[in-house]
């Protein structure tokens, strides 16, 4: 099956980017299931090691396992970053096909909505909507799905435009194929294209949002780990001697990033 996939998408950039998405997945899946310590254990007598076998990423002033909370972090992260893009691509996708299928009244109502939330940059507009409703994870994928509609709606809204004009919608019109099938089963397989490498970058910017969002205190709450909230906290070790803590868990946003970037790269170039 990988074979098939690399024989598909004979590109550094997606091999590059599906062999570190991999890598990462599968650790934070493993994360989910097996950690060396408990994320939360605090242990006196192990506190601010360095890097060892004991402690691969070493331990903080309170005596945590870094590793084992860079694994949860990561976890709590790509679970945020997925919802983001499922809802904040599916609502743009649907959004997108009413308006480029059906145009007219449809497009200039649900479009002009859309240039309503891009008129402010994305992340100050989410910094302002989470500054009023308070941080939380459920919060933080709401407010990052809404601001992620636009950009998916107007990639398949071209689309859509354009593929309707083509002579087999034409023709499933006239055998009178009802209108959700013409949009579900002829049309959107073949806008995926385009549509694919979007929705890998949509991974990328949720991460570097959320934890952008957690960074500043707006994010997830201070209750609850993710990657943004362990660099927040890591900035208090990073001058006493721990800088390890930083480095870790930045190298780990930077590899999740990097991974998603090369793949949506690797898509776009097999268009």
């Amino acid at each position: 099956m990988i074979r098939k996939l690399f024989a598909k998408h004979d590109n550094w950039f997606f091999k590059a980017g599906f062999f570190i998405t991999a890598f990462m997945v599968l650790l934070v899946l493993i994360g989910q299931i097996w950690t060396p310590y408990d994320p939360a254990a605090m242990d006196a007598a192990a506190k601010a090691q360095g890097p060892s076998l004991a402690h691969l990423m070493g331990t903080d002033y309170f005596g945590r396992d870094i590793f084992s909370r860079v694994l949860e972090g990561a976890g709590a992260t790509l679970v945020i970053a997925f919802f983001v893009v499922l809802l904040g691509a599916g609502l743009g996708t649907l959004v997108g096909a009413l308006t480029g299928y059906f145009g007219g009244v449809v497009d200039e109502v649900l479009m002009r909505i859309c240039d309503a939330l891009t008129a402010f940059p994305s992340v100050l507009l989410a910094l302002i909507i989470l500054a009023v409703l308070g941080p939380g994870r459920l919060n933080v994928i709401g407010v990052l799905a809404l601001v992620f509609i636009p950009s998916f709606a107007r990639i398949v809204r071209t689309e859509y435009a354009r593929i309707k004009k083509l002579n087999y919608v034409s023709l499933a019109k006239l055998q009178g194929i009802s209108t959700p099938r013409i949009l579900l089963k002829h049309i959107l397989p073949n806008i995926m294209p385009v549509l694919l490498p979007a929705v890998s970058i949509g991974f990328n910017n949720a991460v570097l949002a959320e934890a952008s969002m957690s960074f500043l205190g707006v994010g997830v709450s201070a209750s609850e780990v993710s990657l943004g909230r362990m660099l927040s906290d890591s900035q208090n070790y990073i001058l006493r001697g721990l800088p390890w803590y930083a480095i870790f868990v930045g190298l780990t946003i930077v590899l999740l990033i990097l991974g998603f970037s090369l793949l949506g790269e690797g898509l776009r170039r097999e268009d």
